[in-house]
């Protein structure tokens, strides 16, 4: 009877004890990826050419002090039309932030994809300089196409 009480009893705290045992695992398998998303949210004739609006969230998990990207547009047959970069600046860890670009001369109709050649700069303290690229992701709520 005393060993089965002991049993019991060892069998209980087992129970009690293995899943806050195994929760830093779980909770390391739930922890978002890092990543730099980077959403083209709207695409607007303004009276300098073509002004493009960028949603952009740093979740790196560290500030970047610098972050630039260059750009290929193409037109409606799907040409490059143009290289450009885009300068971001400065973007703090776990904050969106919302920057608009005007392209001088450039006909936002005519803009039938955007693609993210590679970034020309990406710097932070403990930030790789080829974090920018390898862990963007790309998103659109425009017509045009947006991506890498």
């Amino acid at each position: 009877m005393f060993q089965t009480a002991v049993f019991i009893r060892s069998l209980a705290c087992a129970m009690v004890l293995l899943p806050l045992a195994t929760w830093p695992a779980l909770a390391q398998q739930n922890a978002p990826t890092p990543a730099l998303t980077l959403e083209l949210n709207g695409a607007q004739t303004s009276d300098k050419g073509c002004r493009l609006t960028f949603v952009v969230n740093n979740s790196l998990g560290a500030e970047l002090t610098k972050a630039a990207f260059e750009i290929a547009l193409f037109n409606e047959a799907g040409v490059v039309d143009r290289l450009t970069v885009l300068d971001f600046k400065e973007l703090p860890a776990g904050k969106t932030k919302v920057t608009r670009f005007d392209l001088a001369g450039v006909d936002c109709a005519g803009i039938s994809r955007i693609l993210v050649n590679h970034a020309t700069e990406c710097a932070g303290e403990g930030v790789e300089p080829t974090a920018c690229l390898r862990k963007l992701k790309t998103a659109a709520k425009s017509d045009i196409a947006f991506g890498m």
